[in-house]
């Protein structure tokens, strides 16, 4: 939610300067790769990215989750170390023994209906 633009906690004020912080930085990786890509195709990224002239560039930030969500996904699930998921491999012993999935599985993708779950449900 954050890299897309999309998160809704706000909190106190402390952390509120570190979001806008956040999103500031954000802005500018994301005003960054768009300046690269523009330079590489023109035409292309004009028709695709026309109308976000108020250089948000969300457009931009959700064709990256959707290009890089497997590896983040990745990169969280294996940090669990076998805890993110509940037993159902192995007949009921741990799922993730040693892996970060079932057997290390390449078609274990992310769940893509948690991508577009309000987040007070998700919690």
């Amino acid at each position: 939610d954050i890299v897309r633009g999309r998160d809704l906690f706000r909190g106190n004020n402390e952390e509120k300067k570190q979001r806008k912080q956040l999103e500031d930085n954000l802005r500018k990786i994301f005003e960054n790769i768009y300046k690269e890509l523009k330079n590489e195709k023109k035409g292309e990224l004009q028709t695709r990215y026309e109308g976000d002239e108020a250089k948000n560039v969300f457009k931009l930030r959700e064709d990256w989750w959707t290009a890089n969500r497997h590896t983040v996904w990745k990169a969280l699930t294996c940090e669990a170390y076998g805890t993110y998921f509940r037993p159902t491999c192995n007949g009921g012993k741990s799922s993730t023994p040693n892996k970060c999935r079932c057997d290390d599985k390449p078609n274990t993708d992310p769940p893509t209906y948690l991508d577009y779950v309000p987040q007070f449900l998700r919690w």
